[in-house]
C-alpha cells in the first residue's frame, strides 16, 4: 500500500520488496505515481529528473539487473507531468508523459499533457509506455506493428475495477500482444479505495499472472515469444487493420 505523498517511505518499502528479486527477472513494473499515490499537489511534490527518485530507479536498476518502469511526479521546464520513466541497468531513461489525463478528477488543472507516444526496446522485446487512463483509449495504443507488450502503470479505483480487468484483456486481444496493468491498493489520501487487480494477460486474452484483489503483493512471469510469433503469423489480424492517422 502506498504511504500517501511520502517518498522517502515508499522508495523504502518498494527497495524492501525488490530485493528477493536480485538476478531473477528482467523487468518490475512499479504502479503509477508510485511515490506519492494519484495526488494533485503536483508543484509541492513534484522532482526534477536529477532527483532522489530517478537517482533510486537507476541504483534499483544496476543492482538488480532489471529494467524497471513506473511514473512519478515530475518537474521540468516550469510545468509538470505525470512521468512514466523506464530505467535500465546501465542508467538509461526512456520518458513517457502520460497522454490521456483524468479530468475527473482534475488532473488536467495540475500537470501537463504528454504528446508522443512511446515504444522501448528491452532484451528484445519492445514495449509500449502507458499509464492509467490511457487505458481507455485504444487508437493511441493501435499495434502498428511496433510493440509486442503494453505496459499500464495505474491508480485504478475499486469502484472501476470491471472496466479495468475488461480493457485489459480487450488491448490485448485487439493488438495481439501481451499487456502488464499494474494497479495500487489500500485507501489513499482522499478516501479512495484501490483493489489492485494487477494481471499480465497474453496475446489470445488469457490471464497469466495476477495478484489478489485488495492484497499487496507481486507475481512474476515468462513472456513466451515463439508463442507469440506464432499466434500472429497463424491469425494475421492487422493485416486487415484500418489505415488512420494520429494527431495531437
Amino acid at each position: 500500500m502506498l504511504h500517501w505523498e511520502d517518498a522517502d517511505a515508499n522508495r523504502a518499502m518498494f527497495g524492501d520488496m525488490l530485493s528477493s528479486l536480485k538476478g531473477t527477472t528482467d523487468l518490475i513494473v512499479l504502479p503509477e505515481m508510485f511515490t506519492t499515490g494519484f495526488s494533485m499537489r503536483s508543484s509541492e511534490l513534484a522532482e526534477e529528473m536529477n532527483g532522489a527518485t530517478v537517482a533510486w530507479m537507476k541504483e534499483q536498476a544496476r543492482v538488480l539487473d532489471a529494467a524497471l518502469y513506473g511514473s512519478v511526479i515530475i518537474t521540468e521546464d516550469g510545468r509538470c507531468f505525470n512521468r512514466g520513466l523506464f530505467v535500465k541497468p546501465d542508467g538509461a531513461v526512456t520518458v513517457y508523459d502520460k497522454r490521456h489525463l483524468f479530468r475527473f478528477a482534475n488532473e488536467t488543472d495540475h500537470y501537463s499533457a504528454g504528446r508522443e507516444r512511446v515504444v522501448v526496446e528491452w532484451r528484445g522485446w519492445r514495449m509500449l509506455l502507458q499509464i492509467c487512463f490511457d487505458l481507455r483509449f485504444p487508437v493511441f495504443a493501435r499495434n502498428r506493428g511496433d510493440y509486442d507488450a503494453i505496459l499500464y502503470v495505474a491508480n485504478w479505483p475499486e469502484a472501476r475495477r470491471f472496466p479495468w480487468s475488461q480493457l485489459l484483456v480487450a488491448r490485448a486481444i485487439e493488438n495481439q500482444c501481451y499487456v502488464a496493468g499494474v494497479n495500487r491498493v489500500g485507501m489513499d489520501g482522499k478516501g479512495i479505495h484501490y483493489s489492485g487487480d494487477s494481471a499480465v494477460i497474453d496475446p489470445r486474452g488469457a490471464t497469466i499472472a495476477s495478484v489478489e484483489a485488495a492484497h499487496e503483493g507481486m507475481a512474476t512471469v515468462g513472456l513466451e515469444w515463439d508463442a507469440l510469433e506464432d499466434f500472429r503469423a497463424k491469425f494475421p489480424v492487422a493485416m486487415e487493420a484500418d489505415d488512420f492517422e494520429l494527431r495531437s
